[in-house]
């Protein structure tokens, strides 16, 4: 194998890694969207409503702390008092969740 196709297989993996991270990403974000929406009372289209704005609220900065920060206000608000750490906790769980159902199509 010759040195431009192996940069080029690496690029490929890069872009296939980077594409499988922001699918599972958006995964667990729509997971702890409908997680929190079930802890809020919301159901059905409400509920998969909310999952939405949670998925969408990452896109406002680089990292996970707008959506701790959105999901944190929005159980505050509703009486529900849970920590950033039991919070990224459950995140990281339901990252293993969202990989293994990216992986599996």
């Amino acid at each position: 194998m010759s040195f431009r196709e192996r940069e080029k297989a690496f690029e490929n993996k890069f872009l296939h890694d980077a594409e499988l991270k922001f699918k599972a990403e958006a995964r667990r974000n729509k997971l702890l969207g409908l997680w929190v929406a079930e802890r809020l009372g919301k159901a059905g289209d409400d509920a998969a409503a909310y999952a939405k704005e949670v998925v969408a609220s990452d896109f406002e900065e680089a990292g996970d702390a707008d959506v701790v920060r959105k999901v944190l206000a929005d159980l505050s608000a509703a009486g529900h008092q849970m920590g950033e750490d039991e919070l990224r906790s459950k995140m990281a769980d339901l990252m293993d969740e969202a990989i293994a159902q990216v992986q599996n199509g």
